[in-house]
């Protein structure tokens, strides 16, 4: 493990991943960590996380932290307030992009989720047949207060946007508009992901991911999100609101690159990619031995400057 003894001066914001990073193999913050953030968090320092996850599982997996800050989810989509449940900073994508987008997934035979939000509701359709992956994803979260899902039962998918209905049992159209989308979601295998990826990066104008699955390597999660969307602009967002002088961030996998690329400190987790470790300033301890955890609390007590947090 890597370590950094020095004072930093000003305040210090930190943004880490969850998924491999601040997540254990267990999925799930491991109490060691919540009692460590909280004694951060407590004595002032400034912590949030970077996503791609969305609330439905968030509240559940950072219930014990006490995070005063906004978070940054769906890969920086949006900025979540978990106090009030609300959404700022909200990307949208163009309807004529929207459309773009579904057709490349619908071209390649790639089932997708669409994700929309409006007053302060996930609205989430689908696209192709459900595989049991996926339903498995949907009964996940199917009783959530923070998404809803337009299905006609766990089996059968249907997107609805308005006045057209899609069902996955038949070729479909394109719906006439979607302008409240925020985001494309496809967990499919690597193989016959690559040519759809290809594809939408020719669509321009866009911010398509690909990457593969923290929990499941051989799955590959293949994403498109607004232009403006990513954890680099949620990072500069959450810097503008504190105040802060320097960024420290955490990550493992390839969609944290552009936030690390953004930090001050870009910190990489033993178990990270090849690719995000070379892109990182140092690299501590694996998601398993509470390393973003311990490295955000020395920081902080070692810190003689402690920005007293109020509200956001």
């Amino acid at each position: 493990m890597t370590s950094i003894k020095k004072t930093v001066t000003g305040k210090t914001l930190y943004i880490t991943d969850l998924d491999g990073t601040l997540l254990d193999s267990n999925i799930c913050v491991s109490q060691e960590s919540v009692e460590m953030l909280n004694r951060a968090i407590d004595s002032g320092a400034l912590v949030s996380v970077a996503t791609a996850r969305t609330p439905a599982t968030l509240a559940n997996l950072l219930r014990n932290v006490r995070f005063r800050l906004p978070l940054i989810v769906m890969t920086g989509a949006a900025l979540w307030h978990r106090d009030t449940n609300t959404y700022s900073d909200v990307c949208h994508f163009p309807a004529e992009k929207a459309a773009e987008i579904l057709h490349v997934y619908r071209e390649y035979s790639l089932p997708t989720f669409v994700s929309t939000l409006r007053e302060n509701m996930m609205h989430i359709y689908h696209s192709g047949p459900l595989s049991d992956r996926e339903r498995n994803f949907v009964a996940e979260r199917l009783d959530s207060p923070y998404k809803t899902f337009h299905l006609r039962d766990a089996a059968l998918a249907s997107i609805n946007f308005g006045r057209s209905e899609i069902t996955a049992d038949r070729e479909i159209a394109p719906p006439d508009v979607i302008d409240d989308a925020i985001l494309f979601f496809g967990m499919q295998p690597t193989g016959p992901s690559h040519p759809a990826f290809d594809a939408l990066r020719r669509i321009g104008d866009i911010n398509p991911m690909f990457y593969p699955d923290a929990n499941i390597p051989e799955i590959t999660m293949i994403e498109a999100f607004p232009q403006k969307a990513s954890k680099r602009f949620g990072i500069r967002r959450l810097k503008q609101l504190t105040g802060a002088d320097r960024v420290v961030v955490f990550g493992d996998n390839l969609n944290d690159i552009p936030m690390m690329e953004e930090a001050d400190l870009a910190v990489a987790v033993d178990n990270a990619l090849p690719e995000v470790k070379a892109k990182a300033h140092i690299t501590i301890g694996n998601h398993n031995e509470n390393a973003v955890a311990a490295f955000i609390l020395e920081e902080t007590l070692s810190n003689s400057s402690k920005p007293l947090l109020t509200e956001f």
